[in-house]
């Protein structure tokens, strides 16, 4: 197994809309880069509040997910550049590029350096091979300060790791829940 370097990328892996790395002045970087290709956050967010709108004591439960404690942001629309993730809280939001993963590639998801010396992590899994749609990402405020995020900016980089072969079983024969996602997209339990 070995990871892709800019030119495979470009030529392997369908990622729309594609962008060239280029310097932009004032922004954080996105676009394709020597070994991964660093993908925007877009608009919008379900930020994280643990106030209760009912009295409830907020628990987070994976196989009950409820988006009750969830503010929708969308940045788009409030004229701002960015969202503002509370202290020590978290948001979900979706990537601006959609992915195609070919049957022998696997995807792996790293924070760009940029927020995580602010002491914001993203998180996501891995993409599978044959997984498409837009990448739902979770980044965490770690800090007791809010944070922006800024839209339509870099927010975390791809490595496409190719196998030396095509796998028995890909996420779309095992016809994955998040396959096809249109965006940002809660947690499910089958």
């Amino acid at each position: 197994m070995g990871v892709l370097c800019d030119r495979q990328i470009k030529e392997q892996i369908k990622i729309e809309p594609f962008q060239d790395a280029l310097k932009r002045p004032g922004r954080i970087s996105f676009g394709v880069s020597s070994y991964g290709y660093d993908v925007r956050v877009g608009s919008r967010f379900k930020v994280f509040t643990p106030t209760p709108k009912h009295g409830d004591i907020a628990v987070v439960d994976p196989k009950r997910f409820s988006d009750e404690f969830m503010v929708e942001v969308d940045v788009a629309e409030t004229g701002r550049e960015f969202v503002i993730i509370p202290p020590n809280s978290f948001a979900l939001c979706e990537t601006v590029e959609y992915i195609e993963v070919p049957r022998d590639v696997l995807v792996v998801c790293v924070g760009k350096s940029t927020y995580a010396r602010c002491g914001l992590i993203v998180n996501v899994t891995p993409l599978e091979p044959e997984w498409r749609g837009k990448v739902t990402l979770e980044i965490s405020n770690t800090t007791p300060l809010p944070a922006r995020v800024y839209a339509d900016e870099g927010v975390a980089q791809l490595l496409f790791f190719k196998a030396d072969e095509v796998c028995d079983k890909s996420y779309a024969d095992k016809a994955g829940k998040y396959q096809d996602q249109e965006g940002l997209t809660l947690p499910k339990v089958d």
